[in-house]
């Protein structure tokens, strides 16, 4: 019976050793998995939520962005690399929704996620600048390439080699055999840092060859097409010195410096500044240029600025001469033309006049008016020998008015010459 005050202490004292092993900004129905979420002591994992979370949504943003620019989209060759720079898109969302994997402490599935996924996602991305860049090698020397398809196709085929392999490393690494030749599950959490770095040479290869891509991408003639490479160039270097960093740091760094704590951080922050370089440096500029006019637009606007108005001028010159025309059929019945100075090309001047001489709408519409002679009387012309000269091919229409001017005229009309 001595014994029960130290139990009974002992039980009040475990909900105050509970309480103090709970970091300062979690709750108490917090499970310990969780900690990092909102330990204000880790600053390192509401940082990296707080980007990663930022980041989710911008990816969201740039793909509804990049959707609603398809049908603004002026040449072919660049509306085929949507679906391209869409499965980029998702890759870099997959980077950002990791970033929480390791953030969370470790148990038997998040290191499982962590060991497949990570490979898988960074895969993905740069099969995608791959293709994109052997893409790019061939418009830029000869402005003609494989289709969006076959880019996306062989972006695909690539990331499913790292799938392949990541899924055997996994099994191996989990199902081990003992003497007794039955399974027995391993810890996938139970890897060394070199192991878990020498999974991704696949990947390496692949930042390899997109570095290579990018560089012979900007040997071609077809100067339009190279900045898109320079866009590759700037990422692919950027993600080689954040590779260089975090597996110096994970595989040598923190078990020098005695910071054996520091390993989901160090991946964590290279998860999140390796997608946000992703975000910057290749899809924003890519989506800023996947609207603008290509180089063959440009050169049929120049050639043909005025077209429109070039065929609306011949037009307005046809009416002008139209109505040149009808004036001259005007002039004829003015009744001062006879007075008027002859100039030396009269005779073909008249021979013009009488050639295009046509009946003219006011003209027809005092003829059926004739029925009143009494308000509308068009004088009939007539034809006086005496004043065509006999040197003359042609019939002046002066001439004709003049000698019909001096017929006698009705009395009691009014006459209206047009």
């Amino acid at each position: 019976m001595a014994g029960w005050p130290w139990s009974w202490a002992c039980v009040g004292v475990l909900p105050l050793v509970g309480a103090a092993m709970v970091p300062q900004g979690c709750g108490p129905d917090v499970n310990a998995l969780y900690f990092n979420l909102c330990d204000l002591g880790a600053v390192w994992g509401i940082v990296l939520q707080a980007l990663s979370g930022a980041g989710v949504l911008s990816c969201f943003v740039l793909a509804l962005v990049l959707l609603a620019s398809v049908p603004f989209i002026q040449e072919g060759k660049k509306k085929s690399t949507v679906g391209t720079q869409l499965l980029f898109l998702f890759g870099t969302l997959g980077l950002f929704c990791l970033v929480f994997d390791f953030v969370v402490k470790m148990n038997f599935a998040t290191c499982a996620s962590r060991r497949f996924l990570f490979g898988l996602l960074f895969a993905v991305c740069f099969s995608c600048l791959l293709t994109h860049a052997l893409r790019l090698n061939f418009l830029s020397r000869k402005n003609s390439g494989p289709n969006g398809w076959r880019v996306m196709g062989l972006a695909l085929t690539l990331s499913l080699v790292e799938a392949i392999i990541n899924t055997e490393w996994l099994v191996i690494t989990i199902l081990r055999n003992n003497a007794t030749s039955s399974p027995v599950l391993g810890d996938p959490c139970d890897i060394a840092n070199m192991d878990f770095a020498m999974a991704l040479i696949y990947v390496m290869v692949l930042m390899a060859l997109t570095l290579v891509l990018g560089f012979t991408s900007q040997w071609g003639s077809f100067k339009h097409w190279k900045k898109h490479g320079v866009f590759i160039l700037v990422t692919i270097w950027l993600s080689v010195a954040i590779w260089v960093a975090w597996i110096t740091m994970y595989v040598y760094g923190n078990e020098a410096l005695g910071h054996e704590g520091w390993d989901d951080p160090t991946l964590g922050i290279a998860l999140v500044a390796n997608a946000w370089v992703f975000l910057f440096f290749y899809i924003v500029p890519e989506i800023c240029q996947v609207t603008k006019a290509g180089m063959e637009q440009t050169y049929v606007e120049e050639v043909y600025p005025t077209r429109g108005v070039g065929y609306e001028t011949i037009l307005k010159e046809q009416q002008s001469q139209h109505m040149y025309i009808e004036n001259k059929a005007f002039s004829m019945d003015e009744p001062n033309a006879a007075n008027k100075s002859q100039s030396p090309y009269g005779g073909y001047s008249s021979q013009l006049r009488s050639s295009v001489y046509q009946p003219t709408e006011m003209a027809l519409m005092n003829k059926n008016n004739l029925e009143n002679p009494y308000d509308h009387y068009i004088p009939r012309v007539t034809i006086n020998p005496s004043a065509i000269s006999s040197n003359a091919s042609t019939l002046r229409a002066e001439d004709v008015f003049a000698a019909g001017s001096r017929q006698p005229q009705p009395e009691g009309g009014h006459v209206r010459n047009f």
